[in-house]
Parts: C-alpha cells; sequence; structure tokens
C-alpha cells in the first residue's frame, strides 16, 4: 500500500494546488486554491481556453482597467473552482481578496459575490468554502456567512488566539500553518527540528487537542508542509492539504501509517469566548504568529496585483 492510501486511512486529504492534471492524478477529497496557486496555474496551458473564456466577457466593458481586472480574477477564480469542483467530490476553498482581511463588511458582500458566481455555473454553496485571512475582522465575518449557511475556511492561523476565536465563533473549518510556523522558528534558532519536535507540527497537534477538548465542530486542516516527515507527524489530523510534489512522494513510496494526533471528545468546559481585546493580545503576545499573519496577507496581496496585472495586460492586448 502506497503511503497516499494509508495516510487516506486516518486524515482526509486534500490538494494544495489549482493544477487540475495533479488533481486528477491524486483524486483528493478536496481542493483548496489561493492567488499564489491561481497565479502559477495562469501560465498552465491546460486553463488558458478557460482563461480566455472567462476574460472575454470583460472586453468592452466601460470600467476602470483595476476594478475590471480585480472583478476578471474573481471570475477566474470561480471558474477554476468549478473546474475543480466537477474533480473532487468534496469541497473547494476560494479566497476572499486579502486586501480586504481588515473589513469585515466588504468581506462579506465578497463572499457572497464568490457564491453567486458559482451559482450561475450551477455549484452550489454547499460545494465551497469561503476562504478568509483569520483576523478579527475576517473571524467576525464568517460567523455571520456561517449563520447565513455559507461555511468557511479560516487561513493563515498561527496563534492559539485566532484558533481559539474561530471556535468561538463556529466557523466550518480552520487552517493552521505548518511549514510557515517551522521557517520561522528555523530562522529565529538556526536549528534543524526532527518532526516530533517540530514546532509547526506541534502547534498543529496542540490545536486538534484544543478542539477535542473543548468539544467544538470546527475541522483542523493541516497546511503548509514542507516535508513528508511534517505530513507523516501529523496523520490523524481530520483534514492536511498536501502540495502536488509531497503527494507525488507519498504515493511513490510504501508503509503503513500510524496515526500521531487524536480527537478524543472531552467534556471539560470551555474557555469564555475571547473578546476583541483579548484576542488581540494573546495573538500580539506570539512573535511567530505576528509576523507571519501580517507576512502572510502581504504575500496573498502580491499575488493578487501580480494576477491582476497579467489580466490587465491580456485584456489590453486584444
Amino acid at each position: 500500500m502506497s503511503r497516499l492510501d494509508a495516510l487516506r486511512q486516518h486524515s482526509l486529504v486534500v490538494a494544495d494546488t489549482g493544477d487540475l492534471d495533479a488533481i486528477q492524478r491524486y483524486q483528493p477529497q478536496d481542493a483548496t486554491t489561493n492567488p499564489s496557486l491561481i497565479l502559477k496555474a495562469f501560465s498552465l496551458p491546460r486553463y488558458q481556453a478557460l482563461i480566455d473564456e472567462t476574460l472575454g466577457g470583460f472586453r468592452g466593458q466601460p470600467r476602470e482597467q483595476a476594478d475590471l481586472a480585480a472583478a476578471a480574477v474573481d471570475h477566474l477564480s470561480v471558474a477554476m473552482g468549478s473546474e475543480i469542483a466537477a474533480r473532487v467530490p468534496g469541497r473547494v476553498s476560494t479566497e476572499v481578496a486579502a486586501r480586504l482581511s481588515f473589513d469585515e463588511d466588504a468581506s462579506i458582500r465578497k463572499a457572497h459575490e464568490l457564491i453567486e458566481l458559482y451559482d450561475r455555473r450551477g455549484v452550489g454553496r454547499d460545494r465551497v468554502l469561503i476562504k478568509l485571512a483569520a483576523t478579527w475582522e475576517g473571524i467576525r465575518a464568517a460567523e455571520r456567512l456561517e449563520k447565513e449557511g455559507i461555511q468557511c475556511n479560516l487561513t493563515l492561523l498561527f496563534s492559539d488566539a485566532q484558533a481559539q476565536a474561530c471556535f468561538d465563533a463556529g466557523v466550518f473549518l480552520v487552517s493552521p500553518f505548518v511549514g510557515r510556523v517551522s521557517d520561522w522558528y528555523k530562522q529565529a534558532t538556526g536549528r534543524d527540528y526532527a518532526p516530533d519536535e517540530d514546532p509547526g507540527v506541534q502547534f498543529v497537534r496542540g490545536v486538534c487537542e484544543r478542539v477535542g477538548r473543548g468539544g467544538y465542530d470546527t475541522v483542523v486542516m493541516g497546511a503548509s508542509f514542507r516535508t513528508i516527515g511534517q505530513v507523516l507527524a501529523l496523520a490523524g489530523c481530520p483534514r492536511l492539504t498536501i502540495s502536488p510534489a509531497l503527494l507525488e512522494e507519498l504515493a511513490a513510496s510504501e508503509g503503513e501509517i500510524t496515526p500521531a494526533v487524536h480527537l478524543d471528545p472531552r467534556d471539560a468546559s470551555r474557555p469564555e469566548p475571547l473578546g476583541e481585546p483579548a484576542f488581540r493580545w494573546g495573538h500580539n503576545q506570539d512573535a511567530m504568529a505576528n509576523d507571519k499573519l501580517a507576512e502572510g496577507i502581504r504575500r496573498f496581496a502580491d499575488d493578487q496585483e501580480k494576477l491582476e496585472s497579467l489580466i490587465a495586460e491580456r485584456l489590453s492586448a486584444q
């Protein structure tokens, strides 16, 4: 048995890619995308017809080029997401623009627009997760969307304060990052870590333990893996979103996998929900989380801008 098949016995595997070929090859349950992944997919040959078709509806529209490109990104994200949804049995995550990470109302409006675009393509909201950065405003937006029946994936999660606020808000899924946490500690300490002592692995295990201890319904999905060792050290985490390169490594090797994460529901009382001051203070006290959340938002925003520039060039060229 391949280690990929063995891993599937303990965790639901999600493809961390927008590459349709990779999705078809590894047959994940779900797929997750972000501006960085869509930017990579923008140059793939098999997407060109879809890109041309999607952008065709924007040529000649009487709008400012920047507004036109931003709207085209949403339409392209949904077009690609719809193609992905046709190839996975579960959900596809689609991201609200990172520049809205500190605007609750604008994030909700954008989520409604994305859901409407999916609906036009025949993809129901039960197949979509709206992806938001786990800022205070993003979490509040997710809480309101969940009450409307629009389920959310809270990403760029690096601190216990972020995790607890997401659980308090009743969000469907959180994506605590492994590799980016490890990157920060490696740079800060100059150390290499074995999988079991890896700070990113330990952080995600802690989030899983918090879910189990409080009996929360929120699904934990480990994300941002750098190595197979990190993936295997989180076997048993409900979901793991894995890049094609690491999926290939898992598929090409054989072996049994013993789960390292156990979510045992307990009857312990839950802590009081975090208010905004406690959330901001708790997150602020974690230097790694503070750095990586800010950096992650900037990186997603930069890739969104690059994507908008490419789209604007293509629109103006034809």
